[in-house]
């Protein structure tokens, strides 16, 4: 990492960051990624420091455009550490402090690999008097207290934790005492508190939080012991649900052991265990899932209602939190409920085939673009059962196999009951005659439906088109990918090497692979 820097910061990082000099972007070397680390010049002559903030802006948009797109380029949000105004009406530097951190966040729109991070969440967990230390800043130009140092290296590696982990996909919730105040088979629809004064205004708030969390990706599911007529007529009645059906992906509302239904849930949404969430008020229930199924995260619950709002900022900052949200995220719950219809509709037929054909399957597949790579990138960090090499990427990765000359397509996949969105992608290397597939992934939601062939087999026919008459690719066992372990022998691909833990393939293409007329496949 390469930061650029107007004070001395060097203690607050390790000893691999390199540095630039006191407001130098003279020299911008290669790095994988860079950090800009401006404060607000410490002063009290207002329109010097405003004139100075007007510089940091100037030099900002100069680097940006100069950092490449395959690297990662973080900006700390500009903050003033030594606020002392005489004049309560003069605005003029928080105006300009403002502007800046305006055009910052205004880049990492238009540009997929720059992240703006809000510096002042470090700040507020310190007080102001301990930002600065005087004597360290007049000796040596160190403008952060060496006292908070640790604090900060603790605090921008949890940022960069953040920024490349995949967030927990699904949050299974109880019932009584979770998500409002009593229990439903005792107090009745109408007897349990979830609005008014204390204790039903918690859950109600918490509700409402959860809901935002639905909206932001989150599959909600239900896991409680209860009578779902009950459950129902709650929700068709009482009218101060805030969390809903249509929040709900799935549920299982019965007298079973929470393990057994959690691991049903798990199978219904196609997801692997350790993406999920379970919340629970009663102790004995958390124990019992955390022993039959460690993989899925437990977190204690509140031992009073008035502390549940932050045990929401608990669930959102250690299991949900992320950058950027895509649309697919946004449309997440409608699509499991989606696949919930197909598996229905699935039953009714006895043949595989007349079953795809009577989807209307449409397939789009595109190439990477400026609107696509948050999603291609996200499923990287994602995706874990039907991926070949779970290579991990950073939009700045994806960035820089385009401008190496990768060809990176996906998919968007639709039928009769909804959009998919885009889920799945692959991302070639090639080089005369010679192709490589470094990267092949499909989200499960679409499969059971070898939509995987058609796809796979229509990118290959587009490197056929290009020249391309060799293509190797390789698969790499992990704990989660088993099923797909044979998919290239099952298209083709001659298995050339083998070790304990992955599979070289190699394809000879002489001619176009054929594709089945049910599916409807655009190319873009």
């Amino acid at each position: 990492m390469f930061v650029f820097r107007n004070y001395t910061v060097e203690n607050l990082f390790d000893e691999s960051v390199r540095f630039s000099g006191y407001g130098d972007i003279s020299d911008i070397p290669e790095a994988d990624s860079y950090l800009w680390f401006y404060n607000v010049p410490v002063g009290v002559v207002n329109n010097h420091t405003v004139d100075e903030i007007n510089g940091i802006a100037d030099k900002l948009k100069f680097v940006s455009d100069k950092i490449p797109s395959s690297a990662s380029f973080y900006i700390f949000t500009l903050e003033n550490l030594f606020k002392v105004v005489v004049c309560d009406s003069d605005c003029k530097v928080a105006d300009a402090i403002a502007s800046f951190n305006e055009l910052a966040w205004k880049i990492a729109s238009e540009k997929s690999n720059v992240r703006v991070i809000d510096f002042g969440d470090f700040l507020s967990l310190h007080s102001p008097e301990n930002w600065i230390n005087w004597k360290f800043y007049f000796l040596s130009q160190m403008v952060i207290s060496p006292a908070i140092a640790p604090a900060f290296k603790d605090w921008w590696n949890r940022k960069l934790t953040e920024l490349t982990r995949a967030r927990k996909k699904c949050l299974v919730l109880d019932l009584d005492n979770t998500l409002w105040s009593g229990v439903l088979g005792e107090d009745g629809i109408s007897g349990v508190k979830m609005n008014g004064d204390y204790p039903g205004n918690a859950f109600m708030y918490f509700q409402e939080a959860l809901v935002s969390l639905a909206d932001s990706g989150i599959i909600i599911a239900l896991c409680s012991k209860n009578n779902e007529a009950d459950v129902k007529e709650l929700w068709e009645k009482n009218p101060f649900v805030k969390l809903g059906p249509k929040h709900i992906a799935a549920y299982r509302i019965n007298w079973q052991n929470k393990a057994d239904n959690i691991r049903e849930l798990a199978k219904e949404l196609n997801i692997g265990l350790d993406s999920m969430v379970f919340v629970d008020d009663n102790p004995t229930e958390r124990e019992l899932v955390r022993q039959q199924l460690p993989m899925v995260s437990v977190p204690e619950f509140p031992k009073r209602p008035y502390g549940l709002m932050e045990f929401y900022a608990v669930l959102v900052n250690d299991y949900f939190r992320t950058y950027r949200l895509t649309n697919e995220d946004l449309a997440k719950t409608e699509q499991y409920k989606a696949n919930a219809y197909r598996a229905s509709e699935q039953a009714k037929f006895s043949d595989l085939t007349d079953f795809i054909r009577s989807l209307d399957i449409h397939i789009d597949i595109v190439k990477a673009n400026e609107f696509n790579i948050p999603r291609i990138a996200q499923m990287t960090q994602k995706t874990n059962q039907f991926n070949l090499t779970t290579h991990r990427y950073t939009e700045a990765d994806i960035n820089a196999f385009i401008d190496n000359g990768a060809d990176i397509y996906c998919i968007s996949v639709s039928d009769k009951f909804g959009d998919n969105g885009i889920t799945g992608e692959i991302i070639v290397s090639s080089d005369g005659e010679l192709a490589d597939v470094d990267t092949l992934l499909l989200s499960c939601r679409i499969l059971g439906k070898e939509i995987e062939k058609a796809f796979v087999k229509s990118v290959l026919n587009i490197l056929f088109d290009k020249g391309i008459r060799t293509i190797t690719a390789k698969y790499i066992a992990t704990r989660k990918n088993a099923q797909v372990a044979d998919f290239y022998d099952r298209i083709g691909f001659e298995r050339v090497a083998e070790t304990a833990d992955s599979y070289d393939y190699q394809l000879q293409m002489s001619s176009k692979f054929e594709i089945p007329d049910y599916y409807r496949i655009t190319i873009n």
